[in-house]
């Protein structure tokens, strides 16, 4: 079990020991269909954890891709556990890197076909805070706690010197209704400090941004 996830914490381990391919391992971006042992909980869709060190601004969306490495996946609530019991804690790994929780199939991208019309709900939090958020928001989305439907495409932490990122990408970000009812649940199910800044971003405008 623990060879499968193996590649975060070599990810981690070597973060700071060069830069290149080699320093966040082999690019793989499929891991084969998942199986579904008997007895265990099914999740109602399945996902997969992508690890991914912020290339330059040089670089890209091609840098971003390249960046990407997936390190396992999930289809029931054992194996969301033995995964996440294997990954490296949140405090322990280094600034300017990023951990995404997506359903199976959407590449934590703004390019993806599932994400272009979107958006995302982002939260910036004190380093001390992020941790047990960034549980929490995992559960609420394997846990379908957001009644968004199929709106809700994935989540993401992203680590800063200073403070952590958690933001929840949706598919449409012109629907408001939804964007509401997600910022809603955001503020409910993660009690989110008063202190803590909050904000909604489309992937349009990060497009145009990038293209320019």
């Amino acid at each position: 079990m623990s060879n499968k996830y193996e590649p975060l914490k070599h990810h981690v381990e070597n973060s700071d020991s060069g830069s290149g391919d080699d320093e966040i391992g082999p690019y793989i971006t499929d891991l084969g269909s998942i199986e579904y042992p008997a007895g265990e909980h099914r999740l109602q869709h399945p996902y997969c954890l992508w690890f991914s060190k912020r290339p330059s601004q040089v670089q890209g969306s091609q840098g971003y891709s390249q960046a990407l490495r997936l390190v396992g996946q999930v289809g029931t609530v054992e194996q969301w556990w033995a995964l996440y019991s294997h990954i490296v804690r949140l405090q322990d790994i280094p600034a300017h890197r990023d951990l995404h929780l997506f359903k199976k199939g959407i590449k934590p991208m703004w390019e993806d076909a599932a994400n272009k019309k979107g958006g995302k709900w982002v939260i910036r939090l004190r380093k001390e805070q992020a941790g047990r958020a960034w549980e929490n928001l995992c559960m609420a989305m394997l846990g379908e706690q957001f009644m968004a439907g199929n709106e809700i495409c994935g989540v993401v932490v992203s680590t800063r010197y200073q403070e952590y990122l958690l933001s929840i990408w949706n598919r449409t970000a012109s629907d408001q209704a939804t964007t509401a009812r997600i910022r809603d649940a955001l503020k409910r199910l993660l009690n989110i400090p008063a202190s803590a800044t909050m904000e909604y971003k489309t992937h349009n405008d990060c497009l145009k941004y990038c293209e320019i």
